[in-house]
């Protein structure tokens, strides 16, 4: 089995208080950490050898376990029978070939590396010794006193890419950094004080591998039968999962005769089969999401339990197809037992109501009585319900997420949509799901926007004429048509952005050193350490928009980020260098200050994106230096701010009056224009990716404006 990397707690026990290690570990796992390994410098391996025990029971297989140098204790607990997965060796620790040679071939043991350097050693290993690589730090942290120098994202990036094993970044890796570290090669993000001191570790990790998943193209597997009419099935669940963004798998349960207008045949391959698929796969691939829909028998109900007990998916939506369009029962008594037990290994359940009938046990009579047979289900479960009201009479079709862990209940109206093309509604939707909450969408989220797509691709289905009986709906109704998409207009989305950052705008007024500056109260020091700052940034800025007029579309918006990359070097830098250097002339000595860690991070943030990202995720991110600075210059040139700025003798009037300057203001309109314009124009996890450089990058603004 492929490991997954993408959340990774490292333990430390000062962090976690008196809340401890065990519980802490505990929490994280609930909100999603995949690896768990645990870092007590100052344990002995007997004390080691205990929490490993202690913390096996606490994790339950639901994450892997390994531990931080220690492998005599490592081999002690596992004598003692606790599920203890490997180990993390640094340089000096234990040898790997030892450890291989000691866990055996299934273990999972990881190297730390922070040099090129470290990668040719690694190279020289026999093939299989090594897992993968954690390599940092990214940033100065507290929790590893003795680190080596910092690497920020670009130094990351450069071992990723020359490395032949999987690279998790560790050390200092903060929340905003997880979508910049994942685009530039990370196959996951070691975390250790964000979690470890985090008053609610569940909630953190959560946030964490929402960041994570956003950042990303989930790989979903759909574990169900076959349909060669397409519209139902495996079928449905590759067409719905690459629709709502995703990359499908499939493992096929069974292999029907049927089209539009029913079954006429089964056939069931051996469930040895089907663990054979199912291995193939995670042997391989990490799968992010799995979707389960028709499971035959007992015999391969059971293969799919075990499958599920070994991999520990993150996420699993099952749709329980239990009963057929005519009202017959599909599975007999004993499978149907078989996927009652199943049903607590999910997390989303997506029944219909003959299908919560039979997994309550008793009728179900009207809306409400769904409602609270599926609040008994959930809470019987553990797991959450989205309970299908397609089969109830009349006009309206509501849906409902209940979850009795979380005292939640979310209701979702909608009118029936005229159509006979229902074949595969409830695969489509469920494939759907898994992928919205692969992709980071919280439960709600996943569900709004999984229903608002399918019920869009049921009023497009007649456009298909698949089939003479109930035909399919139409998957990619929103990528054919024109005009299927509607997508906000470019002032929507200005407005929408604009009141986005509001508070980092809020933020930006409030710093002393904006006040004292508006004041002409601020001392010249704190002035100076910002130019030097800023001469810093703006030499790599000018590349990166350099990089933008590279990528962009037409030669207009090629020639304004060109002009401006130029501009960025020989104007502003003319300004910066007549108060740093006694020359008043741009040369290196404005470049002599060592970077602050908030310009540090700005850049690496600018690089990953004009690295990783396409050219709207570029002019998104690029766009806070131009609008903020726009709008901030203005404010403080006109007295917004404080009186004082109007005062001619203002000892800062000549740098106010750059940014209020009305050259400055139109390019600002041309950068926010076609920026707009792409988001625009851009699909919605494109925008929603735009949106999210923007976001980051005036959070760095505010933080360079704060580091004086």
């Amino acid at each position: 089995m492929i490991a997954d990397l993408s959340l990774y707690l490292v333990t430390d026990p000062v962090l976690c208080g008196d809340r401890g290690v065990v519980e802490t570990v505990r929490r994280a796992v609930d909100g999603g950490v995949r690896i768990v390994q645990l870092r007590d410098k100052q344990a002995t391996d007997a004390e080691i050898t205990v929490q490993l025990v202690e913390l096996s029971e606490a994790i339950d297989g639901r994450a892997l376990l390994l531990v931080n140098d220690r492998l005599d204790a490592a081999l002690a607990a596992r004598s003692l029978g606790a599920r203890v997965d490997g180990v993390h060796l640094g340089q000096g620790d234990a040898s790997v070939l030892r450890a291989r040679a000691e866990l055996g071939p299934d273990a999972l043991i990881g190297l730390t590396a922070n040099t090129l350097e470290h990668l040719a050693a690694v190279a020289a290993l026999p093939s299989g010794t090594v897992d993968y690589l954690g390599v940092g730090v990214i940033r100065p942290t507290s929790t590893k006193p003795d680190h080596p120098p910092a690497l920020g994202v670009e130094g990351f990036r450069a071992i990723a890419v020359a490395s032949p094993l999987p690279c998790v970044a560790i050390g200092g890796v903060g929340i905003d950094d997880v979508a910049t570290l994942r685009r530039v090669g990370a196959a996951g993000v070691a975390v250790v004080s964000a979690l470890c001191a985090a008053p609610d570790p569940a909630s953190a990790a959560a946030a964490f591998l929402s960041e994570w998943r956003s950042a990303g193209i989930p790989r979903v597997l759909s574990i169900a039968g076959s349909d060669p009419s397409g519209g139902a099935g495996i079928q449905a669940d590759l067409k719905s999962i690459a629709a709502n963004g995703g990359y499908g798998m499939a493992a096929v349960t069974a292999l029907t005769a049927q089209n539009t207008q029913g079954v006429r045949d089964v056939h069931v391959p051996p469930a040895d089969f089907l663990r054979a698929q199912l291995d193939a796969i995670s042997e391989d691939i990490v799968v992010d999401a799995v979707k389960i829909g028709m499971l035959a028998d007992a015999d391969v109900i059971r293969v799919v339990a075990d499958w599920l007990d070994a991999v520990h998916p993150p996420i699993v939506v099952l749709d329980p197809v239990m009963v057929a369009t005519s009202g017959d029962r599909l599975l007999d008594a004993d499978a149907e037992s078989a996927l009652a037990r199943l049903l607590a290994r999910a997390h989303l359940v997506t029944p219909n109501l003959p299908e919560l009938a039979v997994l309550t046990g008793r009728a179900v009579d009207g809306w409400d009585d769904a409602l609270t047979a599926a609040q008994d289900l959930s809470q019987r479960i553990g797991v959450a319900v989205l309970v299908k009201g397609g089969h109830l009479p009349g006009d309206d079709v509501p849906d409902a997420l209940v979850d009795a862990s979380r005292g939640g209940l979310r209701e979702f109206g909608g009118t029936r949509i005229s159509t006979e093309n229902t074949h595969g509604t409830g695969c489509s939707l469920s494939a759907a799901l898994a992928t919205r909450l692969a992709r980071g969408d919280g439960p709600v989220d996943a569900v709004s926007s999984a229903r608002d797509w399918l019920r869009g691709s049921l009023r497009a289905s007649g456009a298909l004429h698949v089939g003479r009986g109930r035909g399919p709906v139409n998957h990619f109704s929103a990528l054919w048509e024109s005009g299927g998409v509607s997508r906000p207009s470019p002032e929507e989305v200005r407005t929408d952005w604009w009141e986005a950052i509001a508070p980092h705008r809020a933020g930006i007024d409030d710093l002393p050193f904006i006040r004292a500056l508006a004041a002409g109260t601020l001392d010249r020091a704190p002035f100076l350490f910002y130019l030097q700052q800023d001469a810093l940034y703006l030499r790599e800025y000018a590349r990166v928009l350099a990089e933008a007029s590279r990528r962009a579309p037409t030669s207009a918006e090629q020639a304004f980020w060109a002009d401006s990359a130029r501009g960025a070097i020989a104007g502003e830098l003319e300004l910066h260098a007549s108060w740093l250097t006694p020359q008043r002339r741009a040369d290196d000595a404005i470049f002599a200050a060592d970077p602050a860690p908030s310009t540090t991070a700005y850049l690496d943030h600018l690089r990953s994106v004009a690295f990783g990202g396409d050219y709207a995720e570029l002019v998104a991110a690029v766009l806070p230096c131009f609008w903020l600075y726009a709008d901030l210059g203005r404010r403080l040139h006109a007295g917004e701010l404080d009186a004082a700025a109007l005062d001619p003798e203002h000892p800062y009037a000549d740098w106010l009056a750059t940014y209020a300057d009305p050259a400055f203001e139109e390019a600002t309109e041309r950068a926010i224009e076609y920026t707009m314009r792409a988001a625009s124009a851009a699909d919605a996890p494109g925008r929603a990716r735009m949106l999210r450089a923007f976001e980051i990058s005036s959070a760095h603004e505010l933080a360079f404006f704060a580091a004086p």
